[in-house]
């Protein structure tokens, strides 16, 4: 074997080695985050939610709040209001006065999804040891996850997670079309005094609404 190309061998093997370790240690972030954050009894917080593709000229900014209590939450986004009771979703659209309900089994994508916050990664990506930036105070690791599927339509998402409190704090997704996604969460709460009515839905609430099952 000659000289360089026993060099290159070489490199190629520091290089496999580093970046199996790198995607080890990024997997066991992932994993420390969701964990200590199904801990809680209840997790809420206001986040901001920006959607931007250059190429067609779109930049979409909003924002939001949500709590959520196992696989019960309540979100409050793009002027709607989500109720999910673990049986049926309450989808509430006060300019419209309806109200949309579907069952577990039916139900979609609303942008952002509570339930899948903490279980999206567990299935279906390779994961790689990314940047890190100071936030306010905090070191957020970034760590990139690569789809294994082709029948998929994002090139990757980042998470970005508070190493002191291993609390997720940003997630960017990047699709295919060029769009990307940014939700960063803000103001978090955690285990709080919630009523025993809070996920519960109410149809007396919205006596003039037009309900839709």
């Amino acid at each position: 074997m000659k000289f360089k190309n026993y060099l290159l061998f070489i490199f190629i093997g520091i290089a496999t080695h580093l970046w199996a370790q790198t995607s080890v240690e990024a997997q066991k972030l992932l994993e420390l985050a969701s964990k200590q954050m199904e801990s809680y009894d209840n997790i809420e917080f206001e986040f901001s939610y920006v959607l931007n593709n250059r190429m067609e000229q779109i930049n979409q900014e909003s924002s939001g709040k949500v709590t959520v209590a196992n696989e019960k939450y309540k979100l409050n986004f793009l002027d709607a209001i989500q109720l999910f009771d673990g049986k049926a979703l309450y989808t509430i659209v006060p300019e419209n006065e309806e109200i949309t309900v579907t069952q577990a089994e039916e139900e979609e994508d609303f942008g952002i999804n509570p339930k899948e916050l903490l279980q999206f990664y567990k299935e279906g990506y390779d994961y790689h040891w990314d940047i890190s930036q100071k936030v306010k105070g905090k070191n957020i690791q970034f760590v990139k996850l690569i789809p294994t599927q082709d029948d998929v339509d994002i090139q990757s998402l980042l998470v970005g997670i508070d190493t002191q409190r291993n609390h997720i704090h940003k997630l960017i997704e990047v699709g295919d079309n060029g769009t990307i996604t940014t939700l960063t969460i803000n103001n978090m709460s955690v285990d709080s005094s919630l009523p025993d009515s809070f996920f519960v839905f109410n149809e007396a609430d919205y006596p003039n609404y037009y309900i839709n099952n």
